[in-house]
């Protein structure tokens, strides 16, 4: 690990670096669907998580976030073994983002800080992080009203308030206009830039091209690439990256 560095974050929280993955391994049966995955994620960073289908990113997602339990390796948090006896790091926003019907966007927050005993002054957080996702105007939306580009966002701010430094989102592009895309687009940099960590699993090299400081190709499994996308470049003669993966992963 690095030297300690804490960022002032979106919402008033703080984040201190950082996450770590050593030799992740998840099996199915006969099917080793991760197979010794390891990087380390710092606040700010935006990795790209790219493969093609059947790669093994939703289920290193999964793991990320507690919904699977891997085989063996680890995953630590500001050097301490993430586990079931302390809250998660990495909360995980999927394709298919789901939230309360019955719920306004506010309530949403209400039942974070509920929930998590959040201390005083939560609501002028949450206040804040409304205006930040541009959420302001839906607070008053039940869940079962909202697209899925707000449902993402809800999800988001309510990971945020709840103190999540690492946010991991599952194709968060697909089913999205180019307006909503646009629109999380803004919101993932500006997320970074006040210090919230994610690890974005995409299918548009575009997108990743764009918004990822780093980037992590996986095959079968496996780990076959990570570094910046220049440095990827250069170690592997590519011009581009459409041309890279295809050749890393064909």
């Amino acid at each position: 690990m690095e030297d300690e560095t804490t960022i002032e974050g979106v919402g008033g929280a703080r984040y201190t670096e950082g996450l770590s993955v050593a030799s992740l391994t998840k099996r199915f049966g006969a099917t080793t669907a991760v197979d010794d995955l390891g990087f380390v994620l710092r606040p700010g960073d935006v990795l790209g998580l790219l493969g093609p289908n059947g790669a093994g990113k939703t289920t290193t997602l999964s793991c990320l976030a507690g919904l699977l339990r891997p085989d063996s390796g680890e995953v630590t948090w500001r050097g301490l073994r993430v586990d079931h006896s302390r809250p998660r790091p990495v909360a995980l926003i999927p394709e298919t983002p789901e939230v309360y019907r019955s719920l306004t966007v506010w309530q949403h927050l209400v039942f974070v800080a509920r929930s998590c005993r959040l201390p005083e002054g939560w609501k002028d957080r949450g206040e804040q992080l409304l205006e930040d996702l541009g959420l302001v105007e839906f607070r008053s939306r039940l869940g079962h009203t909202l697209s899925k580009g707000l449902r993402q966002r809800c999800l988001i701010a309510s990971a945020v308030l709840a103190g999540t430094p690492v946010l991991a989102l599952d194709e968060p592009m697909i089913g999205l206009d180019p307006a909503g895309q646009r629109q999380l687009r803004d919101l993932i940099v500006h997320l970074s830039r006040t210090g919230v960590a994610i690890v974005l699993s995409t299918h548009l090299l575009e997108s990743a091209e764009q918004l990822c400081n780093r980037l992590l190709i996986m095959k079968n499994g496996r780990m076959v690439a990570e570094d910046t996308l220049d440095a990827l470049k250069e170690r592997h003669g590519q011009a581009g990256l459409e041309e890279m993966f295809l050749e890393l992963t064909r």
